[in-house]
C-alpha cells in the first residue's frame, strides 16, 4: 500500500519521515563497499524510539534489516521497521530478509522503494501474506537517488551508469588561458572526489587529460573501497606514454585503454605493459564493451573533449560540477567547448538533485531532464 494511502499517514507522517531519513543516512555508510548490491539502511522503532538500526556494510555480509533486528532483539515484536529498499525474498549470500522480519514479529514495515531485481524482489508480498502491514513510497525520491547506479544496472546492461565530474571556475572554465588547471578547487573538494571514486566501478579520463596531468586515478583521501575502481583512458590513437603512472601501475590495478585500432604498434605496446585494450570507434560501443567487463558505474573526470562527446550522445546520467570562487576570464578553456550548440528553447534541461559546499567550493549534482 502506498504511504499516501496508509490509514496512519496523517498521524505518523512527520515521525515516519524522520525515521526513514535516519535509515537513508545509515545506508550511505555502505558507500564503496556493497556493490554490486545496493546500499540499504534500516531502523526498528517501538513506542516512537529507535531500538535497533543497521546498514548493509559489505557485499556478502548481513543485510541492513538483519543488523537492525539483531540490535532490537526480542523488543522487535510488535515494532515498525523502516527500510530504504524492499526486503529481499530470495536466498543469495544471506537468507531472505523477509523471513527474518516475520520471525522477529515485526508488525509494520515501511519501505522507501521496491526492489527492481527480478531475483530479490517480492519481499513485500511475502510480508503481507504473513500478516505484516507493508507500506511503500516514503522518501522514495531520495532512496532512488542514493542507489541510482544500482537501479540503472538492473534496468539496463547496455552501458555503465555515467557520472561526469567537472571542476570549473565561476565563468565555467576548466583551465586558464595557458592551460593550467591545478589546483582550481580547494582541498576539501579534491578529497571529496576520492570519495566519489570509491563509489564507482571505474574512473575514466580522456587521453589529453591523462597525458597532461599524468594521474594515477586511485582512491587515496577516502575510505578504501571493497574493490579498487578500474582506471580507463579513452585514447583513440593509443598515445598514452608507457612511462605514465597509469601504465606503470597496470599490472597492479585494472587499467583499460579504449583505442580505435588494437593492432597498432602503440596499442600492442600498451597491452604488453599490462594494459587491457578495448577496441571501439564509437563511444556507445566502447561503453557497451566496458559494461561487459562488469563495469556498472563510471566516474568521468575529464577532459572537455570527452565530456562534450558524452553529452552530445546523451550518455551522462549525473553531472557533478565543483565550482571554485574564481573568474579566469578571456581565453580560459571552457568546460563545455565541445558540447554541440543548442538554441535556447531547445537546450536540454538539467535538474538539481543535490548541492553542498566543500570549503569555498560549491558542488552541484545534476540529473538529465527538467524537474
Amino acid at each position: 500500500m502506498p504511504v499516501a494511502e496508509h490509514p496512519a499517514n496523517a498521524l505518523w507522517a512527520a515521525r515516519d519521515r524522520a525515521f526513514m531519513r535516519r535509515a537513508l543516512l545509515l545506508a550511505r555508510r555502505g558507500w564503496g563497499r556493497t556493490a554490486p548490491n545496493p546500499m540499504v539502511g534500516a531502523v526498528v522503532v517501538r513506542d516512537d524510539k529507535i531500538i535497533g538500526e543497521g546498514w548493509h556494510a559489505e557485499y556478502g555480509g548481513p543485510h541492513a534489516e538483519v543488523m537492525a533486528l539483531d540490535g532490537a532483539k526480542e523488543r522487535a515484536r510488535g515494532s515498525t521497521l523502516y527500510v530504504t529498499l524492499e526486503p529481499c525474498a530470495h536466498t543469495g549470500k544471506t537468507p531472505p530478509c523477509a523471513e527474518a522480519i516475520v520471525r522477529a514479529g515485526v508488525s509494520r514495515v515501511v519501505c522507501a522503494v521496491r526492489d527492481p531485481s527480478p531475483v530479490a524482489a517480492g519481499g513485500g508480498d511475502r510480508l503481507e501474506a504473513a500478516g505484516v502491514d507493508v507500506a511503500f513510497g516514503l522518501e522514495e525520491t531520495d532512496a532512488l537517488e542514493l542507489n541510482a547506479a544500482f537501479f540503472h544496472a538492473v534496468s539496463s546492461t547496455r552501458r555503465p551508469f555515467v557520472t561526469l565530474k567537472l571542476a570549473v571556475s565561476i565563468d565555467g572554465a576548466i583551465a586558464d588561458a595557458a592551460g593550467r588547471s591545478r589546483w582550481l578547487t580547494g582541498s576539501a573538494a579534491r578529497r571529496y572526489v576520492h570519495h566519489l571514486r570509491a563509489g564507482h566501478d571505474a574512473v575514466a579520463v580522456g587521453a589529453g587529460t591523462a597525458i597532461a596531468d599524468d594521474p594515477s586515478l586511485t582512491v587515496r583521501s577516502a575510505r578504501r573501497p571493497r574493490v579498487p575502481p578500474a582506471r580507463i583512458v579513452f585514447d583513440r590513437r593509443a598515445r598514452l606514454p608507457l612511462d605514465s603512472a597509469l601504465v606503470r601501475g597496470a599490472r597492479d590495478l585494472p587499467t583499460v585503454v579504449v583505442v580505435a585500432d588494437a593492432s597498432s604498434d602503440r596499442a600492442r605496446s600498451l597491452a604488453s605493459a599490462g594494459v587491457r585494450l578495448v577496441e571501439a570507434t564509437r563511444l556507445e560501443d566502447a561503453l557497451g564493451d566496458l559494461r561487459s567487463l562488469e563495469i556498472r558505474s563510471m566516474l568521468v573526470e575529464g577532459g572537455a573533449e570527452l565530456a562534450g562527446a558524452l553529452m552530445a550522445h546523451a550518455l551522462v546520467d549525473r553531472m557533478i560540477i565543483f565550482q571554485a570562487p574564481v573568474v579566469l576570464g578571456a581565453g580560459a578553456r571552457s568546460a563545455f567547448a565541445h558540447v554541440p550548440a543548442h538554441a535556447l528553447p531547445d537546450a536540454p534541461r538539467w535538474r538539481v538533485v543535490g548541492r553542498r559546499t566543500l570549503g569555498q567550493d560549491l558542488m552541484t549534482v545534476y540529473a538529465p531532464g527538467a524537474a
